[in-house]
């Protein structure tokens, strides 16, 4: 198992202004951090990767569909084109970060909506497009992992059922689920037992509070999870994603409109205590 924290909760495009939080991360004890890829060029990401590198400090990177241009499960083969673009640009930027996955919402774009739930032809057309990016993907040596989000969100991946049956779909070796304890809490009847049934597509997690505040400090069942994701056999990340109201456009995209925590240190410190604390005891009386 290895520790990160999504750098969303200071940024949405990390800069040398980040490079104190990353280095009190790594002093904190996490193995890794999570790069939001909303913009930018590849050198960019090539000079945080040196930083991550120099730091000891491993990646993974995280990024959301921009806009209809380039809607991976648009009617228009033009918008769908626009999709795969941009997950190319992506996991050009992934790559040059040195981290070994990219994860997100990247199948439609946030907020939209279409008064029904996926069509067999979206479903069709998103994974065609996401087959050519995870190929795109193991010619970088990386993983995909997309995110079902709550339906209040998005209306093509909402449940882990779903997103499972989504990568059976796809059917690469490199392309799996990103699960969501914040998502799972909304959307599952059964938030921990969803776990071992999809256990072979999840190849990411977040660990994130059901107020997406600091984690163990609301009703989330962080012993059940730590025990469900151990017991079938999860070995990869747990990145904790957490958001605040610093940053105004993503406040207002993900409905934070009040305070969930004193400040940020209690996030991280928090934060990677409970996941230390409960993966070193999972399966323990």
């Amino acid at each position: 198992m290895k520790t990160g924290f999504n750098l969303l909760l200071w940024t949405t495009h990390v800069t040398e202004t980040e490079f104190p939080v990353i280095e009190t991360l790594k002093t904190c004890g996490y193995d890794g951090v999570e790069i939001p890829l909303f913009e930018g060029e590849v050198n960019h990401f090539k000079r945080i990767g040196k930083i991550l590198s120099d730091l000891g400090l491993g990646a993974t990177a995280v990024t959301v569909i921009p806009d209809e241009a380039h809607n991976c499960i648009s009617a228009d083969p033009k918008c769908r084109a626009g999709g795969l673009d941009h997950l190319r640009w992506a996991l050009d930027c992934t790559a040059a970060l040195n981290a070994d996955l990219l994860a997100g919402p990247f199948h439609q774009p946030l907020g939209l909506f279409t008064g029904s739930g996926p069509t067999e032809d979206e479903l069709a057309w998103g994974a065609d497009v996401h087959r050519q990016a995870a190929d795109l993907a193991a010619e970088r040596g990386l993983q995909l992992s997309i995110e079902p989000l709550n339906r209040f969100e998005c209306y093509f991946l909402n449940t882990v059922e779903d997103a499972a049956a989504y990568v059976r779909r796809v059917d690469r070796p490199n392309f799996g689920l990103l699960y969501d304890t914040f998502h799972a809490n909304i959307e599952e009847k059964d938030p921990l037992g969803c776990i071992s049934t999809a256990i072979q597509q999840i190849n990411h997690v977040h660990i994130s509070e059901n107020d997406r505040g600091t984690p163990g400090k609301g009703h989330v069942d962080w012993s059940g999870t730590f025990d469900a994701l151990q017991s079938s056999g999860y070995d990869g990340w747990l990145t904790i994603e957490a958001f605040g109201q610093a940053l105004p456009d993503l406040a207002a995209a993900t409905r934070v409109w009040r305070p969930f925590f004193p400040d940020r240190e209690e996030v991280y410190r928090d934060g990677l205590a409970l996941m230390q604390q409960g993966w070193r005891t999972a399966g323990k009386p």
